[in-house]
């Protein structure tokens, strides 16, 4: 099609991003990640404000990514249901730190957190999760089943500490 069929409104507008998609799951957070939720909301707001104030020149692209952002994490922000800190070592809560071992005795140590705070690269694990189900509620000594998409193995809990 020649440029000439093109509206010029069309072109400067951005294409709408995908939507980020709300768990159906309850938003419990950890104090920390309620801090982490404020903080992202208050940083998307700014960028917005950035964008908004060049004008002609904000990139739409941009905009329309942040107003998703910005849509999705206050929407967290309102639904978040911020459980206690974890002072239990007898029994895994939301919050709580858990070391266990796997059959071959290789030991792990996670975090359940909320949804949004979750990064198993740092060993914060999404209480939801596979793996955050099987832990949670389980005690010292406990042999759990964690159920992996890789394959269900037994589990058991070395040591639980308060967050």
């Amino acid at each position: 099609m020649s440029r000439a069929f093109v509206n010029e409104d069309q072109a400067a507008q951005a294409e709408q991003p995908v939507e980020r998609q709300i768990s159906a799951q309850p938003n419990y957070v950890t104090p920390q990640g309620l801090a982490e939720l404020q903080a992202r909301v208050a940083l998307l707001h700014s960028q917005h404000s950035e964008q908004n104030d060049l004008g002609d020149d904000a990139d739409k692209q941009r905009m329309a990514e942040l107003e998703r952002d910005l849509r999705y994490f206050t929407q967290r922000l309102h639904s978040a249901q911020v459980v206690t800190t974890a002072n239990s070592t007898d029994k895994v809560q939301i919050g709580s730190r858990v070391t266990f071992a796997d059959e071959q005795d290789r030991q792990q140590s996670v975090q359940l957190v909320g949804e949004d705070q979750a990064d198993a690269a740092k060993g914060l694990i999404n209480w939801a999760s596979p793996l955050g189900r099987a832990l949670l509620g389980a005690q010292p000594g406990d042999e759990v089943l964690w159920q992996r998409p890789a394959g269900n193995q037994l589990i058991e809990i070395i040591r639980i500490e308060p967050a």
